[in-house]
């Protein structure tokens, strides 16, 4: 499955232990998604359309209505990045 280069860098930023916090409307919809690094920091280029796609790859996943997180199925999918730290 191809990945483009902007999931692989969020898809790496979960990966080291990230997350995605969402914001839904009164409905339940989700308007706002906002990825969050290890760090605390919000990555800026990620929008909601990012983040339907990342999900219906099934690459992030939520449970107990807590904050997406990376699955087995978005590790997979990643590729290896050296750390540039």
């Amino acid at each position: 499955m191809n990945v483009s280069r902007l999931e692989q860098r969020i898809l790496h930023l979960l990966a080291r232990g990230g997350r995605i916090d969402v914001e839904k409307d009164d409905n339940g919809k989700i308007e706002l998604a906002h990825c969050i690094t290890r760090e605390g920091w919000r990555y800026p280029d990620f929008d909601l359309t990012l983040f339907k796609k990342l999900k219906s790859k099934r690459a992030v996943a939520s449970s107990n209505g807590g904050p997406y997180r990376i699955t087995r199925e978005g590790l997979r999918l990643v590729r290896a990045q050296l750390d540039n730290r």
